[in-house]
Parts: C-alpha cells; sequence; structure tokens
C-alpha cells in the first residue's frame, strides 16, 4: 500500500522583494462600471455569492480557532503561545490552506471564483483576527472575530499586478488605454466625450502581433493577440474560476464626468504603469437591475490627485508663520491661532456652528428618516402577522365586538409586542421573517440614502478643513478627546455637527500642507480651567463663557481653550501625556495683543468656512443629503461633554505641569 502523498507548494521566493515607489504612497480612484447584460450581471451576482460562501466559511474556522486558542490556557502557559498558534492553525498562510481546501473540496465554488480570490478574501479574515489576537499600541484588542452578513459584503479584493513580471494581472485587470477611450466616445475627437447608459463590451484582439523578438531562424518572432494588445475603450476583465467555461468577463469602465473630473482621470490612466490593483465594489441601488451597481476601485502607485486650486491654497498655508490650537466638543469647533513669534499681526479665531436653517434642514430630513423606519416596521408587521400581538386599543376593540357576539375581525397590521419567550427573547428570530419585495426596496432606498449623506458629510469636511489651514495655517494643536465617550451621552446627536470627522479631516490637510495636527493630554493641559495669564479658573461643563478675575479676561470658553492650546509644548510631540502649558508664552500674546485678543475671544473673527450644499467628487447618486437626529434634538439641556477622561485615556492621572507651580506675571 503506497503512502499518501503530501501535497508540496511553493516555498519562499528568493529574489529580492518588490518595494513599493514614492515611500510607498499609493492612491485610489472609484471608475463606475457599466453593466446593463443581463447574462453579465448574473455572472457578478453569482461571483459574488461564491466569494461571500467562501469567506463565510473562512470566518467561521477563524472563530473556532480562536475559541480553542483562548480556552488552552495550561498549554499556553507550558508551550507559549506562538506553539498553540501554530498547532491550531492560527496564521495567515494557514488560513489561506483554509480557504484553498474549501476551494477545491466545493464543486461549484470553481466555476466562479479562483484561487487568487480565495488568498485576498482569507488575507482579510486574518487582518480581523490578528487584530484580535496581539494588541494595538494602546494595548487593546479588537472583539471576537465574527461572521458577516450578506448585504454588508461588498468589496472583492483583487489581487496587485506583478511589477517585476511583465503583462501578469492574476484577478481583475483593467486593460484599455484612456487616449483610446476618449477616441472610441468623442467620435475620433471630433465631438466631446458622451459615454451612453449601455457601453458596448470591447472585444479580445484577434490575428498575432509581433513579440520584438527573432525565432531561431533570424525571423520575425510572432504570437497570438491578447488582452495586453488592447488599446481601445477601458474595460475590467476577469477570467473566471479554474472550472469556468463562459469565457472572460469583460466590463466596460465609465469615466467620471462633471466638474474637474477630467483632470483626475488624467492623472489616474494617462500611465499604465502605476496602475497597481483593481477591487471590484458593489453598491446598494434600488433602482439597477438586482439592487446593486458595481464599480472598480483602481489603487495606483503614487499621491493622489488634487487640483490647482487646492495646491495653491496648500502652499499658501504653508507659508504662514502662525501657531494655533482647535477646541472640538459636540455643538462647535473652534479654532484660534498668533503669528508663531508673538510679533505683529492680530490672533484669528474661526467657529464652526450650525445655523439655523442647518437645524431645521437636519430636523426635517430626521422626521422624513422616521417616517421611512415606520414604514418598514408596518410591513414587517403586516407580512408576520403571526409573530406579533394586538395593541391595547386593537384588543380592546375585539374585546367588544366579543361582548356584543359580533364577529372577530381580522387586524391585518398588529400593534403589539412581538411573541416572546418568557425570558423575552422572540419566538423567532427577525432574520427568520418573510420580508416583503417593497420592505425589500425601501431598506436598499435607505441604504443607499446613508451612504449619500456619509459621503457628503466627508466632503464637507474637507472643505471645512481647507478653508481652516488657509487662515490658520497647517501647525495646530489639539486636545487629546476620546470621541466615543461623547456617543454614550449624546448618541446620534454628534452626526449633526460630526466633530471626528472634521476633526480627521484636518489632521489629513494639516500633514498635506506640510505642518501636523498634535494631540495633548488633557489631564496634563486643562485648558479649559486655565486663562491665558496662567491663572486656574474653575468651570463646570454648563459653563460656556471664561471668566478671569485676576486678569478680568472675558471669552467664549471655547475659543479660550483654543487660545490656550496654541501655547502647549511637548517633552515628546509624539505622546500627548508629555504636553504641558506654557503659560508665560501665553501671559505675552495676552499682553501684546490685548483689545484684540479679546476680541477673537469674544465671537469668530474669519466667516465661518460653510460649503455650499454640493454632491462630493465620488460616483454617488445625486440627491437631498440629510443627515438624521435623535427624537429628542433640541429638547435636552445638557452640558456639552467636551473633555472626557474615560479609561486608558491618554494621560493618566498624575502632576499638572502647567499647574505646579502656578505661574501669574503680575
Amino acid at each position: 500500500m503506497q503512502a499518501a502523498q503530501t501535497r508540496k507548494f511553493r516555498g519562499k521566493n528568493k529574489a529580492p522583494k518588490w518595494k513599493k515607489p514614492n515611500d510607498g504612497q499609493v492612491s485610489v480612484i472609484v471608475l463606475p462600471i457599466a453593466v446593463t447584460d443581463p447574462a453579465d450581471i448574473d455572472r457578478l451576482e453569482k461571483l459574488y455569492g461564491a466569494m461571500w460562501s467562501l469567506k463565510w466559511a473562512v470566518q467561521r474556522d477563524a472563530r473556532a480557532k480562536v475559541d480553542a486558542y483562548w480556552a488552552a490556557y495550561h498549554q499556553r502557559n507550558e508551550q507559549g503561545a506562538k506553539a498553540v498558534r501554530q498547532r491550531l492553525g492560527l496564521s495567515r498562510e494557514a488560513l489561506e490552506r483554509c480557504a484553498y481546501k474549501h476551494l477545491e473540496d466545493s464543486g461549484h465554488l470553481k466555476h466562479h471564483a479562483s484561487k487568487a480570490l480565495a488568498m485576498h478574501i482569507a488575507d482579510e479574515v486574518w487582518n480581523g483576527v490578528s487584530r484580535h489576537l496581539f494588541p494595538d499600541s494602546t494595548g487593546h484588542r479588537f472583539g471576537r472575530p465574527k461572521t458577516g452578513r450578506w448585504h454588508d459584503f461588498t468589496r472583492i479584493p483583487g489581487r496587485a499586478r506583478s511589477h517585476t513580471t511583465e503583462n501578469k494581472w492574476e484577478t481583475f485587470r483593467l486593460v484599455g488605454t484612456l487616449h483610446g477611450h476618449t477616441m472610441a466616445y468623442t467620435d475620433g475627437g471630433q465631438h466631446t466625450l458622451m459615454q451612453p447608459r449601455q457601453m458596448p463590451k470591447p472585444s479580445i484582439p484577434e490575428g498575432r502581433v509581433p513579440t520584438g523578438k527573432l525565432t531561431v531562424a533570424g525571423k520575425p518572432g510572432m504570437r497570438k493577440a491578447n488582452w495586453w494588445d488592447h488599446s481601445g475603450p477601458l474595460a475590467v476583465v476577469f477570467a473566471g474560476g479554474p472550472d469556468g467555461r463562459r469565457g472572460d468577463l469583460v466590463l466596460p469602465v465609465r469615466i467620471p464626468q462633471g466638474d474637474g473630473q477630467w483632470e483626475r482621470a488624467q492623472h489616474f490612466l494617462s500611465n499604465p504603469l502605476t496602475w497597481h490593483k483593481v477591487d471590484l465594489v458593489r453598491r446598494r441601488k434600488a433602482s439597477a437591475p438586482g439592487g446593486w451597481v458595481y464599480e472598480a476601485h483602481l489603487m495606483a502607485l503614487g499621491p493622489g490627485y488634487s487640483s490647482t486650486a487646492v495646491r495653491e491654497l496648500r502652499d499658501r498655508a504653508a507659508q504662514l508663520d502662525r501657531i494655533g490650537g482647535v477646541d472640538g466638543n459636540v455643538s462647535n469647533l473652534s479654532i484660534v491661532s498668533f503669528p508663531a513669534q508673538l510679533d505683529g499681526g492680530n490672533p484669528v479665531s474661526t467657529e464652526i456652528t450650525l445655523t439655523a436653517a442647518e437645524r431645521a434642514r437636519l430636523e426635517k430630513g430626521a422626521k422624513k428618516k422616521r417616517g421611512r423606519a415606520r414604514a418598514m416596521e408596518r410591513s414587517r408587521r403586516a407580512t408576520n402577522a403571526a409573530q406579533y400581538g394586538l395593541s391595547k386599543k386593537q384588543a380592546k376593540r375585539a374585546a367588544r365586538r366579543a361582548e356584543k357576539g359580533l364577529e372577530p375581525k381580522s387586524v391585518a397590521v398588529p400593534g403589539g409586542a412581538r411573541a416572546a419567550r418568557s425570558d423575552g427573547v422572540p419566538k423567532q428570530a427577525f432574520r427568520r421573517d418573510r420580508l416583503s419585495a417593497n420592505y425589500r426596496t425601501q431598506r436598499t432606498r435607505q441604504a443607499e440614502h446613508a451612504a449619500s449623506v456619509a459621503e457628503h458629510r466627508r466632503h464637507r469636511a474637507r472643505l471645512v478643513a481647507r478653508e481652516i489651514i488657509a487662515a490658520h495655517g497647517p501647525v495646530l494643536v489639539i486636545e487629546d478627546c476620546d470621541i466615543r465617550t461623547w456617543y454614550q451621552l449624546w448618541g446620534k446627536r454628534l452626526s449633526q455637527t460630526t466633530p471626528g470627522m472634521l476633526i480627521s479631516a484636518l489632521d489629513i490637510e494639516c500633514k498635506a500642507a506640510g505642518g501636523r495636527l498634535v494631540r495633548a493630554s488633557t489631564w496634563s493641559t486643562a485648558l479649559s480651567q486655565h486663562c491665558l495669564c496662567g491663572e486656574r479658573v474653575r468651570k463646570t461643563l454648563r459653563d460656556r463663557e471664561h471668566k478671569c478675575i485676576v486678569c478680568g479676561l472675558v471669552g467664549k470658553r471655547d475659543l479660550v481653550s483654543a487660545a490656550l492650546a496654541a501655547f502647549v509644548d511637548f517633552g515628546d510631540v509624539d505622546d500627548p501625556k508629555t504636553a504641558y502649558l506654557d503659560t508665560t508664552r501665553s501671559r505675552h500674546a495676552q499682553i501684546v495683543y490685548a483689545e484684540a485678543l479679546e476680541e477673537a475671544l469674544r465671537e469668530s473673527t474669519t466667516p465661518s468656512p460653510k460649503p455650499p450644499r454640493r454632491s462630493g467628487r465620488v460616483a454617488v447618486p445625486r440627491q437631498r443629503r440629510e443627515t438624521s437626529v435623535p427624537r429628542t434634538a433640541g429638547q435636552r439641556n445638557r452640558a456639552t461633554p467636551d473633555e472626557p477622561r474615560p479609561r486608558g485615556h491618554a494621560g493618566a492621572p498624575g502632576p499638572r505641569t502647567a499647574c505646579s507651580p502656578q505661574l501669574t506675571l503680575w
């Protein structure tokens, strides 16, 4: 009897590892895919179904291995954690082998998915598992890995093309040229770019082409033409699974059009040598066939695109010799800056707040959202009437009819509680409910609307951040607050001002302009509890005005905190705990600027950078973009939690550098 043959795998590559140029900078452009052929739509849906089945299986196996790892307490102490992980197969390579096995054991997945796609799905699962097994720089771990949901599975990661071997793409590849695309849809350059709704699929080149080499007989070498010889319109090509017999999947690409889009397309698509990889992404859209629209996210080697106006704005901001501070909270974002040398010029202040018109628009959007939620709940109750009881009003009506001897009246939409066990758990899980076609359509529109609103908020945050650095410069200091604690107190109310999104966009813009947004610990600085003169002025969270009885300074609490942030120094810029307040410089600035400083701290001295409401620069449907607020918006009179200090936050209790000893210059 012959011994079972063990499968051999390729070893490590002996060639030097390829590294990304330009210090590893990459950027992404979203290219909409024009999928109108029912056969292509069906094939895409089956591809997503196959990849979802594969990812779900790997997630399930990884979760079981993680549970076994934490249960092996004694083995980890005796053998070591690494040995236990190797035995259980908790590594990137082991999960890839697991994905290969699922792909090979199944009879149908190989018709749609390839081995390269399976490897990258396993890599995504391993990223979540590694965040759970190994703590980050702050010592925290993510929660136990979970299996995802079908509607949340929107991205199929592609494999990066080989930059050492010519013409080697193992998953999705982008073929064609930008010049060929424009010539095809401008009638040879005679008209403007017009891309029809139903874009024709380009065909693979035919015939034979020269290889550029000579044969043994000394004749020019020839080979059969393939997709690498295609120089026409752009398209995404996928060869399919190893057992697939339907040929290449060809998906025409649509170049985004609009103001400034052509220059952006030229930046990413004019040089095919910078194309790195393509991910296939789907997005919910109720009006599209199948309820999804598809996009190709092309990753290119190099920095992203910035318009001429943005580059000029960043250059001007980099030349501003100013220091500034930022104070962010639930209701507003305050920025105050000074000349770096505190000689000449004037302090400048800016407040980012919501106007009455914006609040009214948010309330209107919240009302519409609640209406859609009630409509979906009525649809669920009507379709699953047996899972709900009668409401008090419906029960009383039924009792009156029974007393009068009338026949019981059927209730189409029961308004009572859901049928549950004694411990409150529903007898039937919500995922088992029957859903009507109208419910599914409304759910798709709700998800589409939420994605549009989120993109609008991100676009607005970028515009606001650019205006801030244009007025205050790219060198700013902000308190190191954990916004997650704000959500515990205010919940969705934060979606009105989106302070976290504004701060993240401001951090990116500061780096793009050559500066930095530095974070300072709230414990070692206590900016809201000090005055520019160095005196400690205690305030509760309800006190929104700063009044110093020593120097007489009066101003808004948030603007005073932002002004103090400009005078925070660090022992180590990368460590927020080393921050301390330089009260000598702050008092010097108060003496130098006097009335100009008081005016800046009373109100904003620059127009609030509120860009017009317009759509983002991505493939998102143009529609009314509104955000949501809780039903109690405008009814709660609570203090603004602008300086929480949760457990494990940067800046553990210790000596306050800025307060020992107190410095008062009189």
